[in-house]
């Protein structure tokens, strides 16, 4: 089935549904990693989170009777769940020991623009966009005016030297070019079940970090006895509200949305992410936040209506939705789950 044939036949309220959990659902998570990782080695944390996950969604696949075992699917579903989740969610976990989670939430926001500047197969659709391009600059505007006040604070407030947060941001650099082109990679060439490929992108995911956690001598000295039961029930929330939850369903709307259109969760997420640093965790917000805030969810406004009134003035939106849809990008039928 078409991409064009895909957004047709899927829900209005489901689609709004999905976006609200991939928007607010993965926002917070950058604060159930800290919370996690204040107690647990950062590759275990990885470990235990999408290994359970994966492995509840394989089960769940199974009374559902769907066909589990194609290897050409695993195969896609492994690369892209390496991608996303070791290299792309992991580096989120990693980063987190030194820099706050609602920064590295506000970080994660320019993925966005790696997108489109990394999907070049789609460069023509998506740079004569007017309103794409427009949506994306206010956009990665509000993360400069959030960037700017929140790093000048870890700088100065930071334990860590600045050669460790200067690698900090290098590795999640790197987690956010893998997560990008890891999404335009399942946009290509995944197949089948949106829910199998979830399923194995987060066993695969989960089962690479094992050997990673032992490369990084994480299992020596670690006491699971003196983990405290808020960092278990923040693994659990993981699990499942950022795992089965949210990564399903952002892999869902990567087979029935456009890419771009998908990606406006890296905007809405640092909203989130900053709002529970100020409620729960004690961050201050000034008045330059408040304005990248609003900035961001303009942007956001401004790309999905975009892309609605499009498809509502061309008929069959099948030509450009599928053009645009190729483009992209936290896992679905041609899927891809902050990263996180």
């Amino acid at each position: 089935m078409s991409l064009a044939e895909k957004q047709k036949q899927a829900s209005p309220l489901m689609i709004i549904i999905a976006f609200a959990t991939v928007y607010i659902v993965w926002g917070s998570t950058y604060f159930f990693i800290a919370k996690a990782v204040a107690h647990i080695p950062p590759f275990i944390l990885g470990a235990l989170r999408f290994i359970a996950a994966g492995l509840l969604l394989l089960l769940w696949c199974a009374l559902k009777k769907e066909k589990l075992f194609n290897l050409q699917q695993i195969k896609h579903a492994s690369i892209t769940g390496i991608m996303l989740l070791f290299v792309g969610t992991g580096a989120v976990i990693w980063v987190e020991k030194t820099l706050p989670s609602s920064l590295v939430g506000v970080l994660i926001a320019s993925q966005a623009l790696w997108i489109v500047l990394l999907d070049k197969a789609n460069w023509k659709v998506n740079f004569t966009s007017r309103n794409t391009i427009i949506g994306l600059l206010i956009g990665f505007a509000g993360v400069v005016l959030l960037f700017i006040e929140s790093v000048s604070g870890v700088v100065s407030d930071s334990d860590a030297g600045s050669g460790a947060l200067v690698i900090s941001f290098l590795i999640l650099l790197i987690g956010m070019l893998s997560w990008s082109s890891g999404s335009i990679y399942s946009k290509k060439h995944s197949t089948g079940s949106t829910t199998v490929n979830s399923a194995w992108q987060m066993l695969v995911a989960g089962l690479v970090f094992i050997p990673a956690s032992f490369i990084n001598k994480e299992w020596a000295g670690f006491d699971w006895q003196a983990v405290p039961a808020e960092a278990w029930l923040s693994t659990l929330y993981l699990v499942v509200f950022g795992s089965l939850a949210a990564f399903s369903a952002y892999v869902w709307l990567l087979s029935v949305r456009p890419v771009t259109q998908v990606s406006t969760h890296v905007y809405v997420n640092p909203v989130v992410a900053v709002l529970l640093g100020v409620l729960f965790a004690g961050e201050h917000m000034s008045g330059l936040q408040l304005a990248g805030l609003a900035v961001i969810l303009t942007s956001v406004l401004l790309i999905n209506l975009s892309k609605y009134r499009k498809s509502k003035s061309v008929p069959g939106e099948s030509k450009p939705s599928n053009a645009t849809g190729k483009a992209m990008l936290a896992g679905a039928g041609k899927q891809a789950v902050c990263t996180e």
